[in-house]
């Protein structure tokens, strides 16, 4: 019994050295903005039980390529950024330029030559703005309804499907990032304003100077970190599992994302979602489109890739029904994303996609659907460049040369009196009108001397401070050079009553080209005319000191 006694001891004694060197655990870096969380981290983990990794490489734009290629396993995450669209994780400082979108992250979730990573993760720290939000990002509306009841659906029952719709394709921040993190045990984050990292790292240091020995990257949440940070939003949930409702989505998504799988493989998929009820595929519209846009023209060429291509365009009946759903959506935005989709998947060839577009334009004329964000819509379309259509839209007989918005877009479509028109609305007394006409500028500037000077002249024309502010603001965004506009604004300073019109027109000039004036009658002037601010230095002060250094 001794002798068993003794080997046993024996036994322990040989295993407690390997127990008091265990391996620390890796935490993994990820220090887009702030470096306080990380930094506070380092001071207060035990080097002996904790080692840190940095994954970003300033100044490498393959930072996030090589930290998958590396090899290293990550026990915890600590992602430090910007995080407020949802779209990525940025920075706000000027002298870096790292950003890690949130496709990167799906695809190294999805992929093989990322596993190293996430293999091994037990907590993941999200430092960022609504990086666990709950709104949705995409909803079932009311397109989606009207689809479910035309495929038979009654009311209530498409009401039921909507909502369902909304649940599970919402892909709301913390949906995303707990299909990322699937089976990690705990993800801190923020559900909507995070601390900034000098208010954070002061208080994650709290926490870890009486936190227990191992508690960082365990796998259990932290009551205490949860208590410190609680007033702040920081909530904690765990990456999805196997069953799990989102699930399906997550399968979803990596079938695009996964690296493993060939482009015919993926292409197959999406056929296979674009034989889905219609409403599904309206849900999942962003994966598809990023997908099929980035497949390159020398990948289908291949022939396995343009078999897969050739059986989605053969595919009349799923056609008709993506076409018929693109015709009804609310949305001029949507209706065109899926007009251009349609066009990269063979469904409409370059005349067809010509025509689709002529009848988004129409209709919403029609109906007077017609605002900035369609206007916008038009402009920075490429379509708008093609002659043909400005005499196609007014063929339709929907534009009236009344509404401005009718104007701007025969304007972005090459329209010459319809260009004069929405010009001059810059002046219109009409809020929605001004905002429009500079919605028009932002993709087609002034013409020339001419048109700034007609501006010129109306501003001063003007009754209101109001309308005059609006024109100013306006104007200061062209950046104008021409002498003699300049000079009848700048004469506009001294004639105003209004501390706010005189505050534009300072922006005005801080924006021009002044060379063509004389600065110091246009100083003089300033500071003989300004009207006192009640609230401390302004644009004008600004503009005072531009001038004395001129």
């Amino acid at each position: 019994m001794a002798s068993a006694r003794w080997a046993a001891a024996l036994l322990l004694a040989a295993a407690w050295p390997l127990a008091a060197s265990a391996a620390p655990k890796t935490v993994c870096t990820v220090t887009i903005n702030s470096p306080d969380e990380r930094d506070v981290m380092m001071r207060q983990l035990p080097p002996g039980d904790y080692r840190f990794v940095e994954l970003v490489k300033h100044g490498q734009p393959d930072w996030w390529a090589q930290a998958c290629r590396s090899g290293v396993s990550c026990d915890a995450l600590v992602i430090s950024g910007h995080f407020d669209d949802g779209s990525e994780f940025y920075t706000d400082r000027f002298e870096q330029k790292e950003a890690l979108p949130v496709e990167d992250l799906q695809q190294a979730s999805c992929s093989e030559s990322c596993s190293g990573l996430f293999s091994q993760l037990k907590e993941v720290y999200l430092f960022g703005c609504n990086t666990l939000k709950t709104d949705p990002r995409r909803s079932a509306g009311a397109e989606v309804l009207r689809s479910l009841q035309r495929s038979g659906r009654t009311p209530a029952e498409a009401q039921r499907i909507a909502a369902q719709l909304s649940e599970h394709y919402g892909e709301s921040n913390r949906d995303r990032l707990r299909q990322i993190f699937k089976d990690v045990p705990v993800l801190y984050g923020f559900s909507s304003k995070a601390p900034l990292g000098r208010y954070a790292g002061p208080l994650l240091e709290r926490v870890l100077q009486t936190a227990p020995a191992g508690e960082v990257a365990s796998g259990r949440p932290s009551s205490a970190l949860l208590n410190a940070f609680g007033p702040t939003s920081m909530i904690s949930v765990r990456g999805v599992r196997d069953d799990d409702a989102h699930i399906a989505l997550r399968q979803d998504i990596c079938q695009l994302a996964d690296d493993r799988r060939s482009t015919a493989q993926k292409m197959a998929f999406v056929h296979e979602v674009l034989r889905r009820d219609v409403t599904e595929v309206r849900m999942l519209l962003d994966h598809l489109e990023r997908y099929v846009g980035s497949v390159s023209a020398a990948q289908r060429l291949k022939p396995d890739v343009a078999k897969a291509f050739d059986a989605i365009r053969l595919d009349l009946p799923a056609r008709q029904r993506f076409l018929d759903f693109t015709r009804d959506a609310d949305l001029a935005a949507v209706q065109s994303r899926m007009i251009n989709l349609a066009r990269s998947l063979g469904w409409l060839d370059e005349t067809q996609q010509h025509d689709e577009f002529v009848r988004l334009i129409t209709a919403r004329m029609a109906r007077d659907g017609i605002g900035k964000h369609e206007v916008d819509l038009v402009c920075a379309s490429p379509l708008s460049r093609d002659g043909e259509l400005l005499a196609r839209v007014q063929a339709g007989g929907s534009a009236d040369a009344a509404k401005v918005a009718h104007s701007a877009v025969l304007a972005c479509l090459g329209g010459g009196e319809a260009h004069d028109r929405t010009v001059r609305a810059l002046t219109s007394p009409r809020p929605d009108d001004v905002e429009i006409a500079q919605t028009y500028l932002r993709h087609r500037p002034l013409a020339g001397a001419g048109e700034v000077r007609a501006i010129a002249a109306d501003i001063a024309r003007l009754s209101g401070p109001e309308a005059q502010v609006r024109a100013l603001d306006a104007l200061a965004k062209q950046r104008v050079s021409d002498p003699h506009s300049l000079k009848a604004i700048a004469a506009l300073f001294a004639q105003t009553r209004s501390l706010q019109v005189q505050r534009a027109i300072a922006n005005v000039l801080l924006r021009a080209d002044t060379q063509g004036l004389e600065r110091g009658e246009l100083l003089q002037a300033l500071r003989r005319h300004r009207l006192k601010s009640p609230d401390g230095q302004d644009a004008i002060d600004m503009l005072i000191r531009v001038l004395q250094r001129a």
